[in-house]
């Protein structure tokens, strides 16, 4: 996805008066440039960002930037004072002791699919986001406005592949005791993509957590709510203390 993502939420956010100064960065390679900085991992990505983090943050990321804001809340802690994740996981994949991801060899398959059929596959990627959700014939033409530009026929954008690449190594279980910043999760209660079961275990873990599930709502929820997730915002920059 591009920035344009946020763009019905910070129009929210600016209708509340609520006076605030709101950045939203291209992830690495979804920019001007296609390539990925130091290769495809979270941490590099991570590295990337942090430079243009203000001090003091309020961090807001979306499935694989919620994954992003965690890691950059770990590795600058004292540029990050709250987050806001919306459609998160600690883990995209399933594996034995996870139950709560996409099967591993379904993640592998649109890896290897992307490389084979981008423009196709990405179409697929962003259908999985609708799912569960009650507005999903017009969120599906909205999400496709909203993402790096992909002409069929064309060849894969290395970001793209190496943003699947991460999601499938990604793994943040063991690190989030140690991230200490007041936690708001935001999660649509029929996403099919990072299902809410997974939402709830990450609001266990994190030591300052809560979660606020929207009914009737998928994974995309920028796009689909973007007026509920901005007075959720809201209320998280402006609560004193720490979430219950």
């Amino acid at each position: 996805m591009t920035p344009a993502i946020w763009q019905a939420s910070i129009a929210a956010l600016g209708e509340s008066g609520h006076a605030v100064e709101i950045h939203a960065p291209a992830l690495p390679g979804h920019g001007a440039h296609a390539a990925s900085p130091g290769g495809a991992s979270l941490a590099a990505w991570a590295e990337a960002l942090a430079p243009a983090l203000p001090a003091g943050a309020a961090l807001i990321g979306w499935s694989l930037g919620a994954l992003l804001a965690l890691e950059l809340a770990r590795i600058q802690p004292e540029r990050v004072a709250r987050l806001i994740l919306i459609g998160a996981t600690a883990r995209f994949v399933a594996a034995p002791d996870w139950p709560h991801g996409l099967d591993a060899a379904t993640v592998e398959a649109f890896i290897d699919d992307y490389e084979r059929r981008p423009a196709a596959t990405l179409r697929r990627f962003l259908a999985l986001q609708t799912l569960g959700d009650d507005a999903r014939r017009q969120l599906l033409p909205r999400l496709a406005a909203a993402c790096v530009p992909h002409p069929d026929p064309a060849p894969p954008r290395p970001a793209l592949a190496d943003g699947l690449r991460i999601l499938a190594a990604a793994d943040l279980r063991s690190g989030l005791a140690a991230i200490a910043q007041p936690v708001h999760i935001i999660h649509g209660a029929g996403d099919a993509l990072m299902p809410p079961a997974a939402a709830h275990w990450l609001a266990g873990a994190l030591p300052r957590a809560r979660l606020t599930l929207l009914e009737n709502r998928g994974h995309a929820l920028p796009l689909s709510s973007p007026a509920e997730c901005a007075a959720l915002i809201r209320a998280h920059l402006d609560a004193n203390g720490a979430p219950p």
